[in-house]
This record gives structure tokens, C-alpha cells and sequence, in this order.
């Protein structure tokens, strides 16, 4: 098993890893443009040449990074693929300074094994709040909470980790 950087040769086995997920509404269906746009914020897990998992580290502010889009292949669930991936992009983090890392998860108690805790409210002081309202990425809407995208996200978990 080897966990690297993507490629925007990956992206195809990325989407072909969330398509069920995000057909079943467990994650967020994305165009293919905002997947090669992310390109750099992503991770895989590859054996044997084989993309098997997938998921990003998206910062949001000087201190806040979001884990998004982690999907494991069906038949490597249960296995630590997904425990490893989520170490790695935790240790990207690290890596550049970020202290907290937010997810929008139904998998809560895959997360509560890795530290995190369910938040409710802002997780940023209103002067960070008012800047990120400024963003156009959905995923800080996610965070942020805010009611626009409540339809997509209902039955998610909004969870924290301080690193």
C-alpha cells in the first residue's frame, strides 16, 4: 500500500471512487473541473497501480483545514486504508501549520477513533467568520454552517480535531 500525492492522471479513479458515495448522497457529487482544480489538495492509496482511496486536505484559513472527499474502495473498508489516509493528510497539516481540521462526516465514529469531536456553532471568532463569508467554496459554507446549503448536507456531522 503506498498513500502519495495525486495526479490529475488520478482524478478519473478519484470520481470513480466517490460516484457511488455520492450517488447514495454520502458524499457531494462534484463537476470533474473542481476535482483537477484540487488536484493539489488531494492524496490517494494505491496498490498495485490501483487508485483504492482517495482524500483531500482543503485549508480554509490560517489555522483551519478541512478533510474532504475521503472514500475507500468497497472491498478495502474495514482494513485501515481509510485510517491511514486520514493520518496522512493529518500529518500534511501539521506539515504546514494548520491547528484544526474540520469535517462533514455521517461517519462519526470512524472520525471520534481519530480524535474529533462533533461541534455545534462557529468554530472561528467573528472577525475569520466574516472573512470566510466571503468564500464561494462550498465547503466553507459546510463550515460555516450556514442555511444555503443545509439541503445537501442534512444527517452530516460537523466535527473538529485540534492537531
Amino acid at each position: 500500500m503506498v498513500i502519495r500525492r495525486a495526479r490529475t492522471r488520478d482524478i478519473r479513479a478519484i470520481r470513480e471512487l466517490v460516484r457511488p458515495l455520492a450517488e447514495r448522497r454520502v458524499l457531494v457529487a462534484k463537476e470533474a473541473v473542481q476535482y483537477y482544480e484540487s488536484t493539489p489538495d488531494f492524496r490517494v492509496v494505491e496498490i498495485d497501480g490501483r487508485v483504492i482511496a482517495c482524500g483531500a486536505l482543503h485549508v480554509m484559513w490560517e489555522d483551519v483545514a478541512e478533510i474532504r472527499t475521503l472514500a475507500v474502495d468497497a472491498d478495502y473498508l474495514g482494513k485501515g486504508v481509510g485510517g491511514a489516509l486520514l493520518e496522512a493528510l493529518l500529518d500534511d497539516a501539521r506539515e504546514i501549520g494548520v491547528e484544526r481540521i474540520f469535517c462533514l462526516t455521517f461517519e462519526t465514529t470512524f472520525f471520534e477513533r481519530h480524535g474529533f469531536t462533533e461541534i455545534q456553532g462557529q468554530a472561528v471568532d467573528p472577525e475569520v467568520y466574516a472573512e470566510l463569508l466571503r468564500s464561494y467554496d462550498e465547503g466553507v459554507a459546510e463550515f460555516l454552517d450556514l442555511e444555503r446549503v443545509k439541503p445537501n448536507t442534512l444527517g452530516n456531522t460537523r466535527m473538529l480535531r485540534q492537531l
